[in-house]
């Protein structure tokens, strides 16, 4: 009986998962237990393209870790494909996805540069290519806004709520009434804050701060009763689980609810009466949660605050102050109150990855004016500090009590990517590696010995990558990245699903409702719901991470020419990738570097000039000039400008005047992957 590599399944057993692909037809297998991925060669795949739901056949451990073999395809990740017309053929923009033909039917108005959606007719098999017709013209390459509603199409995001949604949405009122606000605790009095982007208009959480006696605190963490109007079962309710969140372009947001319900009566506006659940948690002076109660309240917010004004505050700004001189107390509070939390956090090993996001500014048609590394104030951390407190507090509350739940899961690394990671920490000197099983605080100490090197950020990335995807789950398994042993998703049920059906168990728990016969419905149904909901975040993820790399590109067609500091982020076959301050990465070939011939190394992440013995590194600072830019595939070229930092290594080819094995591989691919907590 054949086994992977200890784990401990037989070689007939069909494992469910999602196949990831790659550019060279080979891919990977991502059980759904969240295990180690699994190889799967160009071979093995038996037509099943990127992101298909499978069914695979292990098949034994390769050079690669466990390897499998396609047994079935469970669910089609693509009915349609997104992508330009070129050739009688549609050119996916996903480059995982095989081009395909354009049958004779369907709109023949389509010309080359075309942006178009296709519907899949007939699937690859080995013999025959995939073909379709063609049922939606976009508009020409480059046209304002026919990059995100390619984004939209390609990603299955829906766009356009049905009329009966938005007719029920319409029935629902618009102000708190006395009889909703009935049975309720009363906090209207208690001086309670949003705080959220400048631009945002769905307020889903506020939060309130008081002191108690002998140095102990009350927060209040206040999310929107969204439960109270989205019943379930409701056609409502039925296209937010389709949805599953809503998700945010940098021009646009797609919202999961209906805006009478994101920017109206559920979103928790200065000065108007809302239902919320709160979490009502009081903190020791070392900040503790001593005790947590969930309960059903009406609150008013006294201000919207913005992060920036906030921080600004906190930083001592007068016209600030005295602008909102009735909350500097309390935001005062909730900026020490952050520090201690944000300790606590530190010292059980919660692992913070420096990866830069994107600020990117859009003009009046969408297209990028200003691309910079977003900034992260004191503001977003009394937020975020709050809302993980809250997020872990009400998964107590439910493993406590045995209540059923969705909880969010973060399970440990693989050994695989933690001996990549090891590796790369050798060749800079760090002195520790980490193994398999290690404890969070483990790779925590990574972390702090990076910060404010060079290096930190890729170490950040490197990091990530070692990680398994956050995902849901209706076992309350831990959240390794965070180091909590409970953790779930309660403070933004507006945008998430599993926020509101979290919700909604809670409420059914406060108000005797948890029947034996709900529960055992709950328990058949969540486990699919798990992994609907996960599936949902993913392409929510993948449509916006679309989107910004097609905007920093359209940002960068306007550098050209111009040179940049970056660091190095990658390392292939061809090249190297630079991640520039800007948040903006390209490449630069191995055959643009001309003082040299480079050799690329990639067990020990740099190249290495055989003349020279210049060595250029993963983490290296570098300048470089920016030489080509193309949107439609999100790619940009880099010049590297003489004077870069190297350092050089012995080379015994030196002495001997000669090249390396004659000639270097120039293919390669790099592996991106990222996750939230």
């Amino acid at each position: 009986m054949a086994h992977d590599g200890g784990r401990g399944r037989r070689r007939e057993a069909l494992v469910s998962g999602v196949i990831q692909m790659t550019a060279r037809g080979f891919g990977y297998f991502q059980p759904d237990d969240g295990s180690a991925d699994w190889f799967l060669p160009a071979d093995a795949m038996h037509g099943a393209m990127h992101g298909d739901r499978v069914l695979v056949r292990y098949a034994g451990n390769g050079r690669n870790g466990p390897e499998g073999e396609v047994a079935r395809v469970e669910t089609r990740a693509w009915s349609q494909v997104v992508g330009t017309m070129a050739g009688g053929y549609v050119v996916a923009d996903d480059r995982h996805i095989p081009r395909l033909l354009v049958s004779e039917k369907g709109d023949d108005r389509a010309r080359d540069g075309n942006r178009v959606v296709a519907v899949i007719e007939r699937y690859p098999d080995g013999e025959h290519p995939m073909s379709g017709r063609i049922v939606e013209r976009l508009g020409r390459r480059g046209e304002p806004g026919v990059d995100v509603l390619a984004a939209v199409r390609r990603f299955g995001v829906r766009d356009v709520f049905p009329g009966a949604v938005l007719e029920q949405a319409e029935t629902l009122p618009q102000s708190v009434t006395a009889e909703a606000a009935a049975g309720r605790i009363d906090l209207r009095d208690v001086f309670t804050v949003t705080i959220d982007g400048p631009h945002s208009k769905d307020f889903d959480d506020a939060v309130s701060f008081e002191a108690l006696g002998g140095g102990g605190m009350r927060l209040g963490v206040h999310i929107a009763d969204v439960a109270a109007y989205v019943r379930s079962g409701s056609v409502i309710d039925r296209e937010a689980r389709l949805r599953g969140t809503s998700v945010y372009f940098v021009d646009r947001v797609i919202p999961m609810l209906p805006e009478a319900l994101s920017n109206g009566i559920c979103s928790l506006n200065e000065g108007e009466d809302r239902l919320t659940l709160s979490c009502l948690m009081e903190l020791d002076t070392g900040g503790n949660v001593v005790s947590a109660r969930i309960a059903e309240t009406v609150i008013r917010s006294r201000h919207r605050l913005v992060y920036g004004d906030v921080s600004a505050l906190i930083g001592g700004d007068p016209a600030l102050r005295e602008r909102y001189a009735d909350a500097v107390p309390t935001l005062l509070n909730l900026a020490r109150l952050q520090k201690l939390l944000y300790a606590r956090r530190c010292a059980r090993g919660s692992i913070d990855f420096e990866i830069a996001e994107s600020a990117i500014e859009v003009d009046a048609q969408g297209r990028a004016v200003g691309l910079a590394p977003a900034e992260r104030g004191v503001a977003d951390r009394i937020i975020e500090e709050c809302m993980l407190l809250a997020n872990e507090a009400v998964a107590r509350f439910l493993r406590e009590r045995g209540l059923p739940g969705l909880f969010r899961v973060h399970e440990p690394p693989s050994g695989d990517r933690l001996r990549e990671l090891n590796a790369f920490l050798q060749t800079l000197g760090y002195g520790f590696s980490v193994a398999e099983g290690a404890q969070p605080r483990t790779l925590r100490r990574v972390t702090e010995r990076a910060s404010g090197r060079p290096e930190e950020r890729v170490i950040s990335r490197l990091l990530l990558r070692a990680m398994q995807r956050a995902r849901y789950d209706e076992r309350p398994l831990g959240h390794y990245g965070l180091a909590l042993s409970d953790y779930c998703h309660f403070t933004s049920p507006i945008r998430r699903y599993p926020d509101l059906m979290v919700h909604r168990i809670l409420k059914w728990h406060l108000h005797g409702q948890l029947t034996p016969a709900r529960r055992a419905r709950l328990h058949a149904s969540l486990p699919a719901l798990a992994v609907e909901t996960s599936d949902a975040e993913r392409r929510a993820m993948e449509a916006e991470r679309a989107v910004e790399d097609v905007k920093r590109c359209e940002y960068m067609q306007g550098q050209l020419g111009e040179t940049f500091d970056g660091v190095i982020s990658g390392v292939t076959g061809g090249g190297f990738y630079v991640e520039l301050d800007n948040t903006a990465e390209g490449v630069v070939s191995l055959r643009t570097l001309t003082d040299d011939w480079y050799r690329p190394e990639l067990r020990q992440y740099r190249i290495v000039g055989e003349r020279s013995g210049r060595v250029l590194r993963l983490g290296d600072r570098v300048r470089v000039q920016v030489a080509r830019v193309d949107a439609d595939t999100a790619t940009i070229d880099l010049l590297l400008k003489p004077g870069y930092n190297t350092k050089r290594i012995y080379n015994p080819a030196r002495k001997e005047g000669r090249r390396h094995g004659g000639q270097t591989r120039r293919k390669g691919a790099r592996a991106k992957q990222k996750g939230k907590a």
